[in-house]
């Protein structure tokens, strides 16, 4: 009786070992929650854009405003009564550089 005794509490100490410090136990389902939390908000963020996608969709099936947008930002068009002004920056001045001086030849 006294071995099978010895042998149940070896059992459960290599039990015990497995799931506390061995890599198939508690770090293992640590880490996977770790894995889960970080997938879970990727997934909302991708979610959130293919909301936004989606409204973008919507707009552009339906509305003239979007599409109109659309067409005057990407592609530059104007419409028929209006006036495409371009306004070009000046570039700024170049530094004056003053002139050197050289031997003059005798």
């Amino acid at each position: 009786m006294k071995w099978l005794a010895v042998a149940l509490a070896a059992a459960i100490i290599l039990l015990q070992y497995r799931v506390w410090l061995s890599d198939d136990g508690v770090r293992q389902v640590a880490r996977l929650h770790r894995a889960v939390a970080a997938q879970e908000a990727e997934n909302a963020q991708l979610a959130e854009r293919n909301r936004q996608l989606a409204a973008e969709v919507r707009d552009l099936k339906t509305g003239l405003d979007a599409l109109e947008e659309r067409a005057r930002s990407d592609l530059g068009m104007i419409a028929h009564n209006e006036t495409f002004y371009q306004v070009v920056p000046t570039p700024p001045p170049q530094p004056t550089r003053a002139p050197t001086r050289t031997a003059a030849a005798p």
